[in-house]
């Protein structure tokens, strides 16, 4: 089905694993041309104490990493749903990507939390404007659990089909922000960038 808007999206949390795979799984399926990234340094997941994370780097394939926490601990990991976190992950692509390796162009870029917006900006910042091509860069608060990631993808998911409704989304754009945090009582961060 190919994305009828023409929109290049990108996803974007922390470690590339839950909250922008989500989305990701979600937007693909509706047809939407779309990528997900992490900003961290290193793609981290929840161990067996708050104290003791499972960290990974970004080059680490999603099945790598599914085989070490099914070989460390496959009931724990079972059981806290990140097997089959990884599961859906790797049926959508290789490995976790960071977000300030890409040369990839995007029309919109959403992000899950608000220190990722700003990791993503002053990544945008850093680059040189050679296109003067806008980006717009939205953040949408989302708690790094299951059940948040599936609302946080309805959530971004209705907000891309707005936009992609838009014949001007420049200029449009503020209006459909409003509407969107009235309807959700969600705050929104946006600011649009220049590539």
């Amino acid at each position: 089905m190919p994305d009828q808007s023409g929109m290049k999206i990108a996803v974007i949390c922390s470690s590339n694993m839950n909250r922008s795979m989500e989305a990701h799984a979600f937007l693909s399926k509706k047809g939407y041309c779309v990528k997900s990234y992490g900003t961290g340094d290193k793609v981290k997941l929840p161990g067996p104490a708050a104290d003791r994370p499972n960290v990974y780097e970004f080059g680490s394939t999603y099945d790598e990493i599914y085989n070490d926490l099914q070989h460390k601990d496959k009931a724990l990991y079972t059981q806290n749903g990140l097997l089959h976190m990884l599961e859906r992950n790797r049926r959508i692509k290789q490995h976790p990507e960071r977000f300030q390796l890409t040369k990839e162009k995007f029309d919109v870029i959403i992000t899950c939390e608000e220190r990722v917006y700003d990791q993503v900006i002053e990544c945008l910042e850093n680059k040189e404007n050679e296109t003067n091509s806008p980006v717009h860069v939205i953040n949408i608060d989302i708690q790094d659990n299951h059940e948040e990631a599936t609302i946080g993808a309805f959530m971004i998911c209705e907000l891309v089909d707005m936009m992609s409704h838009s014949e001007d989304l420049d200029n449009d754009i503020d209006e459909l922000l409003q509407d969107f945090e009235s309807k959700n009582e969600r705050t929104i961060l946006h600011c649009v960038f220049f590539y």
